[in-house]
């Protein structure tokens, strides 16, 4: 079942919470000292029996959570309850994404790996009615992120995309070809293309070969060309320091641009180097639209439940507690300590 806002934007609101607390807070601070200016704290207290300051904590607490209900309602959650299957015209495409430490390097801002994932998050942004997947290699290569629709999931797998996911050392690019074609689905007429994302350093398999077997079976591999050819220091992740050799001194790490523009041709794909601009997204994105789009499965929700009444309905009964309380102790309920400390 899905769960989603009709109105997600509204929830920046929430924002508002924590700068209540916080003016709430330095108000108290403020008044406190200012009491301290008139005598003895215990003093003042005994002149001013009605005031309860855990009183009035509580009405604020119980008015910062009503607002947070509002604002959820105002979101408008919602449960999908309907699920259907409807046939979309679409494309499929697998990112091959190389998360192997020289992706760290800091050539391209912040850095290839961080470049790469902001890259995977646009070209989701340009996607419509498409599939996408992603397998990420190093020494190995493995499936991270499963052939999907689902966009706002894929957000959230790639986000979790580092160098620690594969421990092996290396750039398998072949093997990552051969993860990325056996992730399509089997429906042969739909379009497919594979985009490679890399530095081509440390090339270890057939990768040629690889690409070559892919467009025989239809699949265009276009390969990214991330990081600089005149190369740079590779950092070591959590630290200050970069990695060097047994003589101390600094590897760098260099865009391999003549390894992935034959891996390109080979796929019968084109080739673009990635920089600090979007200039290779915006081609990457129209060779995608170039590959014909058939009709794809997709299986969508058709009817939504409102959860906003439920908490309409919790402010509602937050705020009439609230006002239940009030802020000075009253007669009736002196021998009632609920608020006394």
């Amino acid at each position: 079942m899905l769960f989603k806002f009709a109105n997600p934007d509204l929830l920046f609101l929430l924002f508002i919470v924590p700068a209540f607390i916080i003016g709430f807070i330095v108000t108290r601070i403020l008044r406190t000292r200012n009491i301290k200016k008139f005598g003895d704290s215990n003093l003042m207290q005994s002149l001013m029996p009605g005031v309860s300051s855990v009183r009035e904590i509580t009405k604020f607490s119980l008015l910062m959570l009503a607002l947070v209900a509002i604002i959820i309602c105002a979101a408008r959650p919602q449960f999908g309850s309907k699920l259907d299957t409807v046939k979309k015209k679409g494309v499929e495409v697998m990112v091959a994404l190389d998360i192997s430490n020289s992706m760290l390097a800091e050539d391209i801002k912040p850095n290839r790996l961080e470049r790469s994932k902001n890259m995977l998050y646009q070209i989701l942004d340009g996607l419509e009615n498409d599939k996408i997947g992603v397998v990420v290699f190093a020494g190995t290569a493995f499936t991270q992120l499963p052939i999907t629709t689902d966009y706002q999931s894929s957000r959230m797998f790639i986000s979790s995309i580092s160098p620690k996911l594969i421990d092996l050392q290396g750039t398998a690019i072949g093997g990552a070809l051969e993860k990325a074609c056996s992730a399509f689905s089997e429906e042969t007429e739909n379009g497919k293309a594979i985009i490679v994302i890399t530095d081509g350093e440390n090339h270890e398999d057939d990768a040629e070969s690889a690409a070559k077997k892919a467009a025989e079976k239809g699949i265009q591999v276009n390969v990214v060309g991330i990081g600089s050819v005149n190369g740079a220091p590779v950092p070591i992740e959590g630290t200050n320091d970069y990695i060097r050799d047994q003589a101390g001194n600094y590897i760098s790490s260099a865009l391999n641009e003549n390894m992935c523009m034959k891996i390109a041709q080979a796929g019968n794909g084109i080739y673009v180097r990635a920089d600090n601009s979007n200039n290779a997204l915006k081609i990457i994105q129209e060779e995608i639209n170039k590959i014909s789009k058939n009709e794809v499965d997709v299986k969508v929700y058709s009817e939504y439940e409102e959860q906003y009444p439920t908490f309409a309905w919790i402010a509602l009964m937050i705020l009439a507690l609230e006002l239940f309380i009030m802020e000075k102790k009253n007669r009736l309920f002196r021998n009632l300590k609920l608020f006394n400390k």
